[in-house]
């Protein structure tokens, strides 16, 4: 067993944008009095790497604009609120990474920017491993850090967000301790211990954001810090309990227009309609029903169906071919990749009779917003389970197409209603430009009061 040495790297210049952080960082090492050699690892802060890919914000002068600022920022980088306190927000970020104010920092950076995380902190630690590899040639690994909070525990420490040249993770599962016993869920994450190491060299105060590792045990592979970030559908605490908890959850589910090609466990579609059956129907009824089309050739009969008589509507539009072709092509793209279908019907009865048209379109028109609603609460039960999912409109342009397609005709004198589809399947994380901030909540309701 080979001993651990973990060196500071200090001497780094103010880095700016557009600047290459190889060899600022191999001269570091030269001026530590130290040569790179096949094994080490380059600990490096993600707030250099960041700086130098000009991940910044500048921010105003006046303070009130600096706080309109700041929570925009922090919005656009949430994909998920966790947690809620004051102005506190302990949100998601896009990277799958869990932290305060979505990990967007302010110290350290001349005061009048924020500093927000690399776009891609795994591919920035691949293109830094790469200008090294061809600066210097030993074989190395680089580690992106940054700071977080754990939940339960006080104080902070450094995890890997980035990384490349070695596995993220030392599994050993299936093998057998000191006892005899097979380890059934033992997983070391080697990367988030080297950038705890490497945090105890570097120092907050100290103005040190490198370090260099020899001796680490290196788990082979070349392993990215996503790795690292628990599945939705693996976690036990996705939830919490208290009201604050719950909005956050509320807010946190967004339309997936992608889908990883996994299959869906029928026994979450289940439990999703069976939440979605409690939403709140006129008169005490239950008229909700959910066809599931996973594949086969009921769900190619109705997307063919389906696509049919859009084209027809199309045409009928005026809507040039080629406008046509590239619509075809993103419907196919979401609702042909979805692992699962989810067609949500009216079933027939429980309206009262009226008369007059007026009292009958009410009547209808109450139905079909407890069915919005229901399908609402189907989506949030998706997403409580770790699931993605979207609210497609086609069927109700064609409801007589969609219900022949899915054979709801034969077995009821007076059909379902096929009125939306709900493409639904493990969601990939989010990239991309981040969302933008959510409207003002004056611009989405008034209030009326006095006579």
């Amino acid at each position: 067993m080979s001993p651990l040495q973990v060196f500071p790297l200090p001497g780094l210049p103010e880095i700016r944008p557009g600047d290459e952080l190889a060899p600022l960082l191999l001269r570091a090492v030269g001026a530590a009095g130290l040569r790179l050699a096949d094994g080490d690892v380059l600990a490096v802060t993600s707030k250099v790497v960041a700086k130098a890919e000009g991940r910044l914000v500048p921010l105003p002068a006046a303070e009130v604009e600096r706080e309109r600022v700041r929570r925009e920022v922090v919005t656009a980088e949430t994909v998920r609120v966790v947690a809620r306190r004051g102005p506190m927000v302990i949100a998601e970020t896009r990277h799958g990474l869990v932290g305060a104010n979505a990990l967007i920092d302010e110290s350290n950076a001349g005061g009048d920017a924020l500093v927000l995380l690399p776009e891609d902190p795994d591919a920035s630690a691949a293109r830094l491993l790469a200008a090294l590899a061809s600066l210097d040639g030993h074989r190395v690994a680089v580690v992106v850090t940054d700071t977080l909070g754990r939940p339960w525990r006080r104080g902070q420490t450094d995890v890997a967000v980035g990384m490349a040249g070695m596995g993220a993770l030392e599994d050993y599962r299936g093998q057998l301790d000191g006892d005899g016993r097979v380890l059934e869920v033992t997983e070391v994450a080697v990367a988030d211990e080297v950038a705890a190491a490497a945090d105890l060299v570097k120092r907050k105060l100290a103005r040190v954001p490198a370090a260099l590792l020899r001796g680490v045990p290196l788990p082979a592979g070349d392993g990215r810090a996503s790795e690292l970030v628990r599945p939705a559908a693996e976690d036990l605490f996705r939830t919490g309990s208290g009201p604050e908890d719950l909005v956050a959850f509320l807010e946190g589910r967004r339309t997936r227009r992608r889908f990883l090609p996994d299959p869906v466990d029928p026994a979450a579609v289940e439990r999703a309609v069976l939440a979605a059956m409690t939403a709140p129907f006129p008169h005490h009824t239950r008229p909700f029903r959910v066809v599931a089309l996973d594949s086969g050739e009921g769900r190619k009969r109705y997307l063919t169906r389906m696509e049919a008589a859009w084209r027809q509507d199309l045409a009928a539009d005026g809507t040039p071919a080629g406008v046509v072709e590239r619509r075809m092509a993103r419907s196919w793209a979401l609702l042909g990749s979805a692992p699962v279908l989810l067609v949500p019907c009216l079933a027939p009865g429980g309206r009262h009779d009226y008369p007059d048209e007026r009292r009958s379109r009410a009547e209808d028109a109450m139905f079909e917003l407890a069915a919005g609603g229901a399908v609402q609460t189907l989506l949030l039960a998706l997403h409580a389970q770790g699931l993605g999912g979207a609210w497609i409109s086609s069927s109700l342009f064609c409801q007589g197409v969609a219900a022949r397609a899915l054979e709801l005709r034969r077995p009821h004198p007076a059909p379902l209603r096929p009125g939306r589809c709900a493409p639904a399947g493990g969601a990939p994380r989010p990239g991309g430009a981040p969302r933008p901030p959510p409207a003002r909540p004056g611009a989405l309701s008034s209030r009326r009061s006095g006579a």
